[in-house]
């Protein structure tokens, strides 16, 4: 058995020519398997590392986060979008340890996002290396949630930012509520998995008074709980051309929209919606906490990897809907799914490896294959700290 994994890992890793570090660890998962749990609180300081570990090591060296360390190629470019809704991430870690270095960290972040925020208030998509920049609607959804943040902490600038992100994010939505204005990154057509550029107005609207932003956020939002199948499913939810399987990461940016939307509205049939989606998720968890990468319309699994992305905003979402329905599935999926998503981690060796979450595991998975990525980390470290916050207010897994 161990020399027919040795063959397998060989075979799908020798298409890529990759490096010895690359295949070391993809021999590791398929083999080893996962590490012992850690716990919440040492993986949300790993995590935390990690994260001021690739703001340092970044390849642009602006102040950003590293979109990646690849186990092939070293670390990538600062990423904006993802750098945006990190620094929440980091600001409430901030407040929480008191941790004046962490505000520092958040705070270089936020100043090289405005840095290269356009004139219209819009910000280019992809990473800082990329060779096409261009207004994307997405990106600039995600960075908006930084800047509320940042905002409500710090003031101005970013407040006078936020609004003119806020208003450019209006002018380019159609009457409908969806955003079709053109991104090079994405397959063209509709994005249900921007209910996540919405939840970026709602926070701007908590944060000026302005009712417009919430108002916008929401009609995004009801139009793509308009598109749900009937078993909560997505079908215009993939990144690429083909909407037959999306990714956990797509369909759990989409759900934590509708999630978000109903917490700012208190609207039921967004709950209701949300709700939908959730115990289809629910019902492709595995006993070990683990979700499929891809998921056709059936909640079937279409690859055997994980997305790890995705099971942690998954979790997030499944802790929020057990405080509003104190539904107990929904407590003990997300404990499970945090434990296999924790079970990933380095917690020794070099500092590029120490907190990272892979974009896949096993680690030569279809998503962001051999890099660790720093918007798993974030929603890893969210969803953690959700669990931690829940601790003693809730009935234990072995209860339910």
């Amino acid at each position: 058995m161990l020399k027919k994994s040795v063959r397998f890992i060989y075979r799908r890793s020798a298409r890529w020519l990759v490096p010895g570090p690359a295949l070391r660890e993809a021999l590791r998962d398929s083999i080893q398997g996962l590490f012992s749990d850690p716990g919440n609180q040492r993986a949300i300081d790993a995590c935390l590392d990690w994260i001021l570990e690739a703001q340092r090591n970044s390849a642009s060296q602006d102040g950003g986060v590293a979109r990646h360390y690849s186990f092939i190629k070293g670390w990538s470019a600062s990423y904006p979008e993802t750098t945006g809704y990190i620094i929440p991430t980091v600001m409430e870690h901030a407040r929480r340890k008191n941790c004046p270095h962490l505000y520092e960290a958040a705070k270089k972040m936020m100043d090289w996002l405005l840095s290269i925020q356009m004139p219209n208030g819009a910000f280019r998509g992809s990473h800082m290396h990329a060779e096409v920049i261009a207004p994307v609607v997405f990106d600039t959804g995600q960075i908006l949630q930084g800047l509320a943040a940042a905002a409500t902490t710090f003031g101005e600038p970013y407040l006078s930012a936020m609004k003119r992100t806020s208003q450019w994010l209006m002018e380019v939505q159609d009457p409908d509520g969806a955003w079709r204005h053109p991104n090079p990154f994405a397959a063209p057509g509709d994005h249900v998995w921007e209910t996540h550029v919405a939840w970026g107005l709602l926070e701007a609207s908590r944060v000026s008074g302005d009712a417009s932003f919430g108002e916008a956020g929401l009609r995004n939002i009801r139009w793509a709980v308009s598109r749900q199948l009937e078993n909560g499913w997505y079908q215009d939810c993939g990144l690429g051309n083909d909407h037959t399987s999306p990714l956990t990461h797509t369909l759990a940016y989409t759900l934590r929209g509708i999630v978000e939307g109903y917490r700012f509205s208190s609207d039921p049939a967004l709950l209701k919606a949300a709700i939908q989606t959730a115990d289809g998720l629910l019902s492709a968890l595995s006993p070990e906490g683990s979700l499929p990468g891809m998921l056709n319309a059936q909640w079937k699994p279409t690859v055997s990897w994980v997305c790890l992305t995705g099971l942690s905003q998954t979790a997030i979402c499944w802790f929020m809907l057990y405080q509003f329905t104190k539904q107990e599935k929904y407590l003990v999926a997300a404990r499970r799914a945090n434990q296999f998503v924790r079970r990933t981690l380095h917690l020794e060796g070099p500092s590029m490896l120490r907190g990272g979450v892979k974009g896949s595991f096993p680690v030569n998975g279809d998503y962001c294959r051999f890099q660790l990525i720093n918007w798993a980390c974030k929603f890893l470290i969210d969803a953690c700290t959700m669990e931690e916050d829940m601790k003693g207010l809730t009935p234990s897994p072995s209860k339910t």
